[in-house]
Formats: C-alpha cells, structure tokens, sequence
C-alpha cells in the first residue's frame, strides 16, 4: 500500500518531510508512527495504516505536494521472527538501507556540515528530541596549522598575511522550513497590506502582583494550574474588546466584520518558531480557565501537536514580548485580525501617585491596530480600558 500525504488543510498545498522515525527496509506493525510531515501552519504525523516492510521514497528535508506518495509498505512481508524470514532477506534488508539510517535521525543539514568539519555524523551525540542531532551539536572547526613557505631570499617577495581559515566554514546555509518561509510571508504581509499604527501606554502591575501573591497558592490547590499575569490581560483584553468593537473586527474586501465573540490569539514560542493558538470565548472562561487553555496550548505548541483549528479564526491577539526581555517594541499585526496588544517587562521605576513620588512596578503596553477602520481615539480608548483594568483588577473581577 502507498503512503500518500493527506489533506490537512484548505490552503496548504505542500509539505515537508520533518522526520522519519522507521527506518528504509524495516517492518512496521500497523498504527506505528512512520513520520512527522511540516506544512506551513501544523506538523502531522502519519501512522501505518496496515503491517509489512517500509520503503521510503522520500527523505527527510524534502518538500512534496499534497496527495503524494511518500513511501509505501509491501503488506506481504512476513514479521521478524516468523519461520519464513530467514537471515539471507534480512542482511539484504540492512544493506540496502541508507548509510544515514545507522546513526540518530539528523537535521538535513547536518551530514554535509560534518562532513566539512571532518566529523563522522555517528559519534555526534543529539540534543533534540528523542535524541535528534542538530546543526548546534556538531562541534566548530578546529582552525589548520599555518602555513610556511621556504623561499629563497633574493627572489622572495614582500611577506602578505595569510589567512587559513576556510571561508566556507565561517557560515551555514540551510533551507529555509515551510513554516518560516510562510510566517514570513504573512508577516510581510502585515506590513504591506494594512495602515499600521501603534499607541503605547504603561500599567501599574503592584494590585495584580499582590493579588497574585495572595492567592496563587489557594488558587493552585484548587484548580491545579499556576496563576499566572497573562490571565488577567486576556480578560482585561476581553471586556475592553467589548467596548471597542472596530478592534474586535476583521476587513473582508469592502466590508468590515464585526465579530460578536471573543477568540483571543495568544503568541508562544514553538520548536517551530512563534505560533498563536487561539483561546476560544475567552470572555466566557474565568481566570482558572484561562490559565488552563494557556498551559494546555503552550505544552502542545512545544511538542508540534497543535491542530490546524486551534491556529486558525482569532478575532484578536495578546503578545508577551516580556518573557524574552523586551521592555518596549511594537507587535505586528496577525491579519485579518486588526488589533494585537503587546505586553513586556516589568520594571520598578519612579511615577507620581496622588502628588508623591513612588516606586512602582510598571509595565510598558503597545496597541498595534489596523487604521483603515480603526480610528485614534477608538484605540487609545481600548488601551485606556485595559490600563484601568489591570491598575484597578477589582473593576475587571466586577466588571465595572
């Protein structure tokens, strides 16, 4: 039988082979996990549909079309150990199986970067998961002796320097993932398509820090998950949305779509790179439920395991570029969404409340948001709300 990529989504029309984890010429039991495919927005893994040999036509790295055939299983092969198989067909089996398939599963990249550096691919030992070895694993070059020349001195010419270093091995070329070549063709998108503008306020995180401080302990007993800051800006983001309805909103051609619900984006890193899984009805979730759909996502984000659904229809995104360090930037826009709020580190720093100077903790935010329907004062405004919830987490809990 053919091992044929499915359709896993309307628009994506190819894939990449991520990794296989049988080898050419074994014997595969059915339901066996065969490979991990890469599109642009997913990874996806395919099990054997039936039991026999396994031939792979297509090697890792590779970019293939949708419906393609990308091995196939001889369902009459018998088992290993069965009377019938005897050691003749399994030494033909072992030989003609890639050399590469005696050592870890590698970075496509990896065999040719070894091979310059004088490194046999097998001593390598791997850092990715289930042992991958990656472009990071190979140790760098040692620089060659340098070389002397005897010359005689009447003849000789004025002494140059010499410089031994290879320039080949000053950099690496690897092809660029169907992931990454199309986030940044979304993200270059954003910036030509739309009539971004970003508007900045800054938060006083010393109420939501000391509820936090209160109660994550209680709150941690009693729904099994952290209390974390997020939550409270997806709620915060939330009920402000819902006095801000252009925010909330899409453009479709000449119309504008004014979504009466709240699917809020969250942007978290992946092995992947930057992925937005959406929290569905954010709205309608409380604090515990938030905090579980985040760990939820953000566990499978890292293990490729998203579905193409959960990646697919926000009507708004919230970005942490605090995590990473960041204490100012502008976040881009995730079309057709028109609204991100970026948030970022927390500070200690001297503000005036009430007449005296105070030190408090404070947090920059950035609005990003699509002008064409989105006007300056309906921004700030929005900011604004958001702002008033988390200074004041009591207004948000009461939804004042």
């Amino acid at each position: 039988m053919d091992i044929i990529v499915p359709q896993v989504g309307e628009s994506i029309v190819e894939a990449e082979i991520g990794e296989w984890f049988k080898k050419d010429g074994e014997y595969v039991n059915k339901d066996d996990l065969l490979l991990e495919l890469e599109t642009e927005k997913v990874n996806v893994e395919l099990n054997a549909d039936a039991s026999g040999k396994l031939t792979i036509l297509v090697e890792q790295g590779e970019i293939i079309k949708i419906g393609a055939v990308v091995g196939k299983i001889d369902e009459t092969a018998t088992a290993p150990g069965d009377a019938e198989q005897a050691a003749g067909p399994k030494e033909e089996a072992v030989a003609a199986a890639p050399v590469v398939a005696k050592v870890a599963v590698m970075n496509p990249a990896v065999p040719k970067l070894a091979a310059e550096r004088g490194i046999d691919p097998a001593t390598l030992k791997g850092s990715g998961r289930d042992g991958r070895i990656l472009v990071d694993d190979i140790p760098a070059a040692k620089a060659p002796e340098p070389k002397t020349t005897s010359v005689a001195p009447q003849t000789a010419p004025a002494a140059q320097p010499v410089t031994t270093t290879d320039k080949t091995e000053r950099t690496t070329r690897v092809a660029m993932s169907q992931f990454r070549k199309k986030m940044a063709e979304h993200l270059l998108r954003a910036t030509q398509e739309t009539a971004m503008l970003t508007t900045f306020n800054e938060v006083d995180m010393s109420r939501v820090m000391e509820l936090r401080r209160r109660y994550k302990e209680t709150f941690l007993a009693k729904h099994d998950v952290g209390l974390g800051f997020m939550s409270f800006f997806i709620k915060a983001c939330a009920e402000a949305l819902k006095d801000a309805p252009e925010v909330n909103a899409s453009i479709d051609g000449n119309d504008i779509v004014y979504h009466n619900y709240y699917d809020i984006g969250v942007a978290v890193g992946s092995k992947r790179g930057l992925v937005v899984p959406v929290i569905r009805d954010a709205d309608q979730l409380d604090f515990a439920g938030v905090e579980k759909t985040i760990r939820d996502l953000a566990v499978r984000a890292g293990e490729g395991k998203l579905t193409l659904d959960e990646l697919q229809g926000g009507t708004f995104t919230v970005s942490n570029g605090g995590v990473y360090g960041s204490v100012l930037s502008t976040p881009l826009l995730n079309p057709p969404q028109c609204g991100i709020l970026g948030m970022h580190g927390i500070q200690e720093r001297a503000v005036v409340v009430d007449g005296e100077v105070v030190i408090r903790p404070m947090m920059n935010i950035a609005l990003s948001y699509d002008h064409r329907i989105i006007d300056g004062k309906q921004a700030v405004g929005f900011l604004k709300q958001v702002k008033n919830y988390i200074d004041n987490p009591e207004t948000l809990l009461l939804k004042i």
